[in-house]
């Protein structure tokens, strides 16, 4: 008969000895050994059951019609040129709906300050003045419009144009630029009160 010993060295407890492994190891727990033994292996992940609505939800995405989630977006589109345009948000101001609450109660700009503005003078056509406003929106939105057409052409008329790869590491060099812009446009000198809005 084996006796089983504690880490302190006294010999165990019948209680400790019916329910550890010598050293104090857990039986429950696989404990290694070589790989595909089934000593390391665990249960495969079983998917859950989805719910009403997610069900809901696939159930009319797959039945839906391929130009129904492009002309969608573009509704949306339409509605963020429309806005801007009767808005005019380049007589607004900090206080003015909707508001910037950061710059409101800092006056700092924040992140986004000046995007509408841009958005606005890029539909009248005077890139400098977006460029002042948001200089980050104004460079991004080409490719915006790219992903769009490329995206919707694909789905409505088959299209096959370039798609454009957005890897993990060009969304980090672009929220790094942007978080540097946001920070810069703060300063108060020149040339960065220049970017100020």
């Amino acid at each position: 008969m084996t006796s089983v010993v504690d880490p302190a060295g006294e010999p165990a407890t019948p209680e400790l000895a019916g329910s550890t492994a010598v050293g104090g190891a857990d039986p429950q727990i696989p404990s290694g050994g070589a790989p595909g033994d089934g000593a390391d292996s665990y249960p495969p992940y079983v998917m859950p059951e989805p719910d009403r609505l997610t069900r809901f939800v696939n159930r009319w995405s797959a039945r839906a019609p391929r130009w129904l989630a492009p002309v969608a977006a573009l509704g949306c589109i339409a509605g963020a040129v429309g806005y801007t345009t009767l808005v005019d948000p380049t007589d607004s101001t900090a206080d003015a709906a909707p508001t910037c609450l950061l710059k409101l109660t800092t006056g700092l700009d924040c992140p986004g300050c000046g995007g509408t503005r841009a958005f606005w003078y890029v539909l009248h056509g005077d890139l400098p003045a977006a460029a002042r406003h948001h200089i980050l929106f104004v460079f991004a939105l080409p490719f915006l419009l790219y992903l769009y057409v490329a995206w919707a052409g694909e789905r409505m008329f088959r299209w096959r144009l370039p798609q454009l790869r957005i890897t993990p590491a060009v969304v980090g060099v672009f929220l790094a630029a942007w978080l540097a812009f946001s920070v810069l446009r703060n300063l108060p000198w020149a040339p960065f009160a220049w970017l100020y809005v």
